[in-house]
């Protein structure tokens, strides 16, 4: 026997079965949502890790192709690595529950989420999230919860809630909120340039549809919820922060922590750390846990000062944005590249431009092979924070920053009628020192507009940090948060956007929740930096997409033909399109519906190529003058090939204005000729004169 929950969500069914499967696991929710189906398990290990000193929660996605009919690809054929899109759902489900497990938590934990089945209606990733939540808060694993998370969109002006496959796609917001039974506690957008006051609107109709679906788990826990069970807590002991004081008084801690320069502080810290391991050499527990006990001590200190002092550790006013600098042309030859730096945070960023045909396509639980046009990719090496490490390809952090900027700057891009090229942009971070991902926005903007990327609006990005003390009303909100603000701060609220509204928002906490005066403070407080970063940093740098693209980026010319005459430009196994592209060395693409976009870096090579395309899909306008070359001599004439696989003849009559005996006395093979078009003769052929076109 099984128990099994339902409750109406948006219109639809949500049913969630309990004890039926994974009854080994913590906890475990099978989840039905229309006819998406989501298996969402939590376990949790019997003791706390060795040796560690933070929380160690995992969070899978796992897209099965079966879900919508497919059969992987490749040689294996079955799913391998986690797609973009899965990286990304388990960090949005990973971000809003963590804060939610007690801090002094060491046993490893595991959420799983096992996608078996996909309806276009009910999108799969809300399942899972939800899913996650309620086999947590069933499970005997220690934890704060219930919390809830819905999706909103937003079409013609009207919100939807928990919107299907391609109401998300289409519309012009895409927004995830978590929340607890009296705060949010996540926040995740893409938006087309939406307002401010809608978007915290639609923030707190989330916010009320995660009531209800909150009330839903409480029933469930009252019914099948397990004990939490007990945990061996790897708090640090209050003596060994009382001995530390006595050696390191609050007052020298300040010295050290509070310096505008990185190294500086880390260099005073080290030397704290070795006092204080000096002193504490013949205690061998508390040496084990020395290095998270000075982290509590700074972060305490550092807390205190900016709530009680709002004195910041670099020196700064509260609403202070760091040094800005930007430059763009950095990089020689590429087609476009800029550099942002704020503080000691300094990204390049270069873009790069190519035929549609470049773009990605990217498998996964959707009908159809999706295409991304636009690319946005950010790499974070050990050396931009001074540290030593082999490089092993991007982790989950850089595919999440690099989908932010990705997100912030995709709805001022033109459509591909107005500019037929696939765009990528690789932020390469030099220097980090705090919200690497908002300089990337910056930076990929203008190096966008340096590579002559008619985007619609300028955008920026910015970071709003908070520190809050005993009460709700107690907090001091940051702007421009550095990374030891970020570290012991209590959120990192990135907001991106053009002048007239927000393009994309992701929002991570370490407590429970923030109330509406925080959001809305950290949003009105996003706005006024970013607009000050555009008109103080970026406008001076570059104000305005560049006319053209540059020298070295490919020039593509885009003609519509008769879609019936593709076969014609593309000839028998390519011959004729393979001959176009020997001859101008460009790369031709053509679409199913007679787009042709022809692609090179000289101009000259480009119209050429255009201009023998439409010859050969051309009516041949009896009158109309083209000029060829002489392939074939016959007895009674010549064959001009005007085209690649197109050719007419001229009749020996209509070579010279006199009588000739033999074609030979006037024309040999590789002549160029002009030539008129007399029309077809009775066989069907193209019929040329070269004495009528002189």
């Amino acid at each position: 026997m099984f128990d099994t929950f339902t409750m109406d969500l948006a219109g639809r069914t949500l049913r969630v079965d309990i004890n039926r499967v994974g009854k080994q696991a913590n906890g475990c929710a099978f989840m039905h949502y229309g006819d998406t189906t989501v298996l969402s398990t939590a376990t949790a290990s019997d003791a706390p890790r060795e040796g560690i000193d933070f929380f160690p929660l995992s969070v899978e996605y796992e897209e099965k192709l079966y879900a919508v009919g497919k059969i992987p690809g490749g040689f294996n054929k079955r799913e391998g690595k986690a797609s973009e899109n899965a990286i990304l759902t388990s960090r949005v489900i990973d971000r809003p529950m963590r804060p939610l497990f007690p801090k002094d938590y060491r046993n490893d934990v595991t959420l799983n989420n096992m996608v078996m089945s996909v309806d276009p209606e009910c999108r799969p990733e809300l399942v899972a999230m939800l899913g996650s939540a309620i086999a947590t808060c069933i499970s005997d694993i220690p934890f704060d919860g219930p919390c809830a998370m819905t999706q909103v969109g937003l079409i013609n002006g009207e919100f939807i809630i928990n919107p299907t496959q391609e109401q998300w796609k289409n519309g012009d917001l895409q927004m995830t909120v978590a929340s607890t039974k009296q705060k949010v506690i996540m926040i995740e957008a893409g938006a087309k340039i939406v307002p401010e006051d809608k978007i915290i609107e639609a923030i707190y109709k989330a916010h009320d549809v995660n009531q209800t679906v909150i009330a839903f788990i409480e029933d469930i826990v009252a019914k099948v919820g397990k004990k939490k069970h007990e945990y061996e807590s790897c708090a640090i002991p209050a003596e060994l922060f009382d001995a530390m004081k006595e050696i390191v008084p609050p007052a020298e801690m300040e010295v050290a922590v509070f310096t505008d320069e990185k190294q500086v502080r880390e260099e005073n810290i080290r030397n704290i750390t070795e006092k204080l391991k000096e002193a504490f050499a013949d205690n061998e527990e508390w040496l084990a846990i020395l290095g998270e006990a000075i982290y509590q001590y700074e972060k305490k200190t550092v807390r205190k000062m900016i709530l009680k002092d709002h004195k910041r550790p670099d020196g700064r006013e509260i609403t202070q944005i760091r040094p800005l600098a930007a430059e763009v042309d950095i990089i020689p030859r590429v087609h476009g590249s800029s550099m942002f730096t704020r503080g000691q945070t300094q990204i390049c960023d270069v873009c790069t431009l190519a035929p549609l045909s470049e773009v990605q396509k990217v498998d996964g639980l959707d009908e159809n092979v999706v295409a991304k046009r636009y690319m946005h990719h950010y790499n974070f090496p050990a050396y931009s924070v001074g540290e030593t490490k082999v490089s092993r390809g991007p982790g989950r952090r850089e595919i999440g920053h690099g989908a932010l900027a990705e997100r912030a700057l995709l709805p001022v891009l033109p459509s591909e009628e107005e500019f037929p090229y696939a765009i990528r942009c690789v932020s390469e971070t030099f220097e980090s020192n705090g919200s690497t991902s908002m300089g990337s926005t910056c930076a990929s903007c203008m190096s966008l507009m340096a590579a002559g990327v008619p985007i619609k609006a300028m955008v920026a990005g910015i970071s709003c940090g908070l520190v809050t003390g005993d009460t709700d009303d107690d907090f001091v909100l940051l702007t421009d948060i550095q990374g030891l603000e970020d570290f012991f701060g209590d959120m990192d609220f990135k907001v991106t956007g053009t002048t007239e509204g927000i393009t994309a928002i992701q929002m991570d906490i370490k407590i429970h929740g923030l109330t509406r005066p925080i959001v809305e403070g950290a949003i009105a407080r996003c706005r006024e930096a970013r607009i000050f970063i555009m008109d103080n940093c970026m406008k001076p740098a570059i104000a305005e997409p560049r006319p053209t693209v540059n020298e070295y980026a490919p020039k593509i010319v885009s003609i519509q033909i008769d879609p019936e005459k593709i076969g014609d430009v593309v000839g028998q196994k390519g011959k004729t399109i393979n001959a176009i592209i020997a001859q101008t060395g460009v790369k031709i693409d053509i679409t199913d519906d007679g787009m042709v976009s022809v692609c090179g870096t000289d101009i000259e090579m480009i119209n050429k190529a255009v201009e023998l395309i439409n010859i050969i899909v051309s009516d041949f306008v009896e009158g109309e003058i083209y000029k060829g070359k002489v392939v074939s001599i016959k007895e009674f004439g010549a064959f001009i090939e005007f085209a690649p696989g197109k050719e007419g003849m001229v009749h020996i009559s209509k070579i010279a204005k006199e009588r000739i005996d033999h074609v030979e006395d006037v024309l040999t093979l590789g002549d160029k000729v002009t030539v008129k078009c007399l029309g077809k003769d009775k066989m069907g052929r193209i019929s040329f004169s070269i004495k009528d076109a002189q």
